[in-house]
């Protein structure tokens, strides 16, 4: 890691030595960490957004230390991932993700946690749809309906909410969707039952990257309005965050826990959030795996509004 106090001394960007230093850094391989986010000299806001991670006052470091000690693999691909799409479209975005995604589910940290790992009994097969649709007029209303299981994210569901939203991808009546899930939890994330349990990488991409729920929210986004509660996890915010309006209530809580497990987000969210609240806070969130309360989601703008 490369840690830079940015609240001293002014650079001159226009030197060649300092253009020199920024596309090295911007080219970097580890994780670049600037200090002094609210204090940042005038003359170094230009070089302080070249960095993976700019902390604010309420972000603490140790917790990346911890990330980058455990999981450097996971770690360095998570920061060149963001840096590589950041001027990419949505659907080349995604497509990235995935890929990386895929390499590391080879890689030896996930084998890693995927040895270590508590065994989690798949749920019993259920007859009504993981997502259920109800039409009210020009409205539809999605809820994801596995409540018993905090709407893990399964396979299931993952289509089952794609096909949805294709729908209205190809349905002009339908002018206002509300995203919710059932019980407790709008979502706990990918259902770690299924965690390692595709045949290879490969096939794991092909399918990631052509059933894709974020793909569709993204282009049906200025319709769509999510109200979310309590735990939002993985896809249970990365979903969310393609959405034109998230509404949250006030017990939601946010976790981006993958470079925990040797991975990177990968149901969109290192295309969604980063053009909600920046590269440089959702690296913090995923190499902190700091969990965010709706006050502080609201604040970062992960959320829109927050409801009690």
């Amino acid at each position: 890691m490369l840690l830079v106090d940015l609240t001293g001394p002014e650079v001159d960007l226009e030197s060649e030595i300092a253009r020199r230093a920024l596309q090295n850094l911007i080219e970097l391989p580890c994780v670049s960490v600037g200090i002094g986010a609210e204090v940042v000299s005038p003359g170094n806001e230009g070089w302080a957004r070249a960095f993976d991670v700019l902390l604010e006052a309420d972000m603490p470091l140790q917790p990346i230390l911890e990330s980058l000690e455990s999981n450097p693999i996971a770690s360095l691909a998570m920061v060149q991932l963001t840096r590589h799409s950041e001027g990419l479209s949505i659907h080349e975005a995604l497509i990235a993700e995935s890929l990386v995604y895929s390499t590391l589910q080879s890689g030896p940290e996930f084998a890693r946690w995927l040895r270590e790992r508590k065994a989690r009994e798949v749920g019993e097969e259920r007859d009504e749809p993981a997502v259920q649709m109800l039409r009210d007029g020009a409205k539809l209303h999605l809820t994801l309906d596995r409540p018993e299981r905090r709407n893990a994210f399964s396979a299931e569901m993952r289509d089952a909410l794609t096909d949805s939203l294709r729908v209205v991808d190809s349905d002009p009546s339908i002018e206002e969707v509300v995203l919710r899930g059932a019980g407790p939890a709008f979502c706990s994330g990918g259902d770690l039952a299924e965690f390692g349990t595709l045949p290879d990488p490969a096939t794991a991409h092909v399918i990631r990257s052509t059933r894709n729920p974020g793909r569709w929210l993204a282009r049906i986004a200025e319709r769509v309005r999510a109200e979310i509660h309590g735990a939002c996890v993985g896809a249970g915010i990365e979903l969310p965050a393609f959405a034109s309006h998230v509404r949250a209530k006030r017990d939601s809580w946010f976790w981006l826990p993958e470079v925990g497990m040797g991975l990177v987000p990968g149901a969109g969210g290192t295309v969604s959030l980063p053009r909600r609240i920046g590269r440089q806070r959702t690296n913090w969130m995923a190499l902190s795996r700091e969990r965010v309360d709706a006050e502080r989601g609201l604040r970062f703008g992960v959320v829109d509004e927050v409801v009690d």
